[in-house]
């Protein structure tokens, strides 16, 4: 059995981060991952997907402005652009085992399970430590219908060596809707199935309308309150079945991808071993995102049952927390106020803080200024037809929520968390100077 300070289950962008903290400062540290170092952001999600988007907003722009000074047809070479993007990822997992080898961590690659309240195996090799951190991420959700097992997953669609063309999504997240929106602008037709009201729920309710808009305009059929019932094998791709209120839908399709969601990756660790206490949020955790029920274990990322959302950057958030709480002892809790998520549907949906209807049950004062900005300047220059904002704020001035869809979202997104954290106030932030012609320059008009 070899001994270690510290084990880390998972080296995406939490175990990286806490990993080579703890090996820094002198802690014997090891990593183990099933997958290739690098994580889900990295390797399977995030920039991946980010490389795929940014060919679609040249198309997206280029098509608006067509007739209006630009003219002749652009397409996505899909091959030529996966190449470009498997070149991206294939360089990141040497990058990652390069940077724990220059921090001193002992790296495993296996499925890690618990033999005891402080052990795991991984492969034939038995590891002890005072410390173990589980930060294993997320999985896609299993469907349960006839036929479940039969589409892709994200990892699979990101991965596609040749665009199929008819892909139907099964879902109504961030993940069915940006891939919706990018093979849409490919080139593929695409359909989406969705059993809520509305895609995107966790996102305020009026910027997501004007979404929903946009994508019927891009052609992409939307199906809402559809349960899908089954899918069916077929000698020339599959058949999609569905029912909403009684009504069932029955589409052919080539190509079929789970989106319907995520959960916590943590079959097979054999948690209860280690008398680890979880549920379908992820692993029970305390303020300072230690297991309730064992005190060697912490857990960070889409694997903790935190207040977090299962956001890269709070997952690295997360990590530094962990890693101070390891190295000095509990001390550090993570800091929630600001949270910003960005959809890269095109246009961009991006939020921070709370939606309307989150301040309205908290009880909190609080007043809104919401309207379609597709008639300002920096929507009319770039021939954008969807451009829109909500901001909530309280009796005192201060931001409680910001919502917003149209060009630049993600990046205007993070000046109205910066004010959140920097506790700016309406006034504060209608009276500063900002750089004109340019999309944060509009932020003041927005509160």
């Amino acid at each position: 059995m070899k001994k270690y300070d510290v084990i880390v289950i998972g080296s995406g962008m939490a175990g990286m981060t806490i990993a080579n903290k703890c090996a820094g400062k002198g802690l014997k540290t090891a990593v183990t991952d099933s997958r290739p170092y690098g994580g889900t952001c990295a390797l399977r999600g995030c920039d991946p997907k980010k490389i795929l988007v940014g060919a679609t907003e040249i198309i997206d722009r280029a098509h608006k402005m067509k007739n209006i000074g630009i003219i002749g047809d652009i397409g996505i070479d899909w091959k030529a652009l996966m190449a470009y993007k498997n070149e991206f990822v294939a360089r990141m997992p040497k990058g990652v085992e390069k940077g724990y080898e220059k921090s001193g961590v002992d790296m495993y690659h296996g499925s890690a399970s618990f033999q005891s309240e402080n052990t795991i195996k991984v492969g034939d090799k038995l590891l002890e430590a005072e410390k173990i951190v589980i930060s294993t991420g997320a999985r896609p959700v299993t469907l349960s219908i006839p036929g479940g097992d039969l589409p892709i997953n994200s990892s699979g669609f990101l991965d596609l060596a040749e665009l199929p063309k008819h892909i139907t999504f099964i879902g109504g997240g961030y993940i069915a809707m940006e891939f919706a929106h990018l093979a849409a602008r490919a080139g593929s037709k695409v359909s989406v199935f969705h059993r809520g009201k509305l895609p995107l729920e966790n996102f305020e309710e009026d910027i997501v309308k004007h979404l929903v808009k946009a994508t019927e305009e891009l052609g992409v059929d939307l199906h809402l309150e559809f349960d899908v019932m089954a899918i069916e094998k077929t000698a020339n791709g599959y058949v999609v079945s569905a029912q909403s209120n009684g009504r069932e839908k029955k589409i052919n399709t080539d190509l079929v991808v789970n989106a319907a969601g995520r959960v916590p990756e943590l079959d097979g660790l054999q948690l209860e071993k280690a008398k680890i206490n979880y549920s379908k949020k992820g692993i029970e955790v305390n303020e300072f995102l230690q297991s309730v029920s064992n005190p060697r274990i912490y857990a960070a990322g889409d694997s903790a049952a935190s207040d977090g959302l299962n956001l890269t950057p709070v997952a690295v958030m997360e990590g530094h927390a962990v890693a101070a709480n390891i190295i000095k002892g509990n001390s550090k809790q993570p800091d929630y106020a600001e949270m910003p998520s960005a959809v890269f549907t095109l246009p961009t949906l991006a939020a921070v803080g709370m939606t309307e209807k989150q301040a309205k049950a908290s009880g909190i004062e609080y007043k809104v200024k919401s309207a379609s900005a597709s008639g300002w300047y920096n929507a009319k220059r770039i021939n954008e037809s969807t451009y829109a904002y909500k901001v909530i704020s309280d009796k005192e001035g201060n931001i409680l929520g910001s919502h917003i869809i149209g060009p630049h979202a993600e990046e205007m997104i993070n000046l109205f968390a910066m004010a959140i954290k920097a506790k700016l106030k309406v006034a504060d932030i209608r009276n500063m100077v900002y750089s004109y012609p340019s999309m944060g320059s509009d932020i003041g008009s927005m509160v």
